[in-house]
């Protein structure tokens, strides 16, 4: 019997930015705990001084997280920035988040903790209005899970660094989805 093996086509344009959604493994719901917070800001913190990339925007929600990066000149290699965030976050925070019930024997074949989904959704950002599109997706996207009503009321987003740039009001993406395109992409 023949085994398939799923292909992944990943973009891969050096110096282009990237809009990504990584998922924790089962939907679970610990993101936004204030020690995997902190776990993910130093694995980010080390990765990006191994490996430079711009942050443009970020939002971290219960179970996912949506990030559109800029990556440098001539790099396209954002699938080890990852795996390093990934596995940096799995090893400060394993003790107490791993769960060995959920082990399936594909994650232990994998040496997988059960954190993180294994894959994760790139898309490359084609010109400035796709660029604006995902900004305004990945902002609204804590009103749009019901997790606050206001966009400016949760916290662990971008989308204050941006206000105080100008680049949105901060009553933007309030009760009305109005000026919010995009309710087509998945989780």
């Amino acid at each position: 019997m023949l085994t398939r093996m799923s292909y992944y086509r990943r973009a891969n344009t050096p110096g282009a930015s990237y809009f990504f959604t990584v998922v924790t493994y089962q939907r679970r719901h610990f993101l936004c705990d204030s020690d995997v917070r902190s776990a993910l800001r130093e694995a980010i913190q080390a990765t990006r001084i191994q490996q430079p990339f711009r942050i443009d925007a970020w939002v971290l929600l219960p179970d996912h997280l949506h990030a559109i990066w800029t990556l440098p000149p001539g790099d396209a290699d954002f699938a080890s920035r990852w795996g390093k965030i990934k596995r940096y976050v799995a090893l400060r925070c394993g003790e107490r988040l791993h769960q060995t019930e959920r082990m399936s024997a594909s994650r232990h074949k994998h040496r997988e903790s059960t954190l993180w989904q294994r894959r994760y959704w790139e898309h490359q950002i084609r010109n400035e209005q796709d660029m604006a599109h995902h900004l305004d997706y990945l902002h609204f996207n804590p009103v749009k899970h019901g997790l606050t009503v206001q966009v400016a009321d949760w916290p662990y987003s971008s989308f204050h660094r941006y206000v105080k740039a100008g680049k949105y009001a901060p009553d933007w993406g309030g009760e009305s989805r109005l000026n919010v395109p995009g309710q087509r992409f998945g989780e």
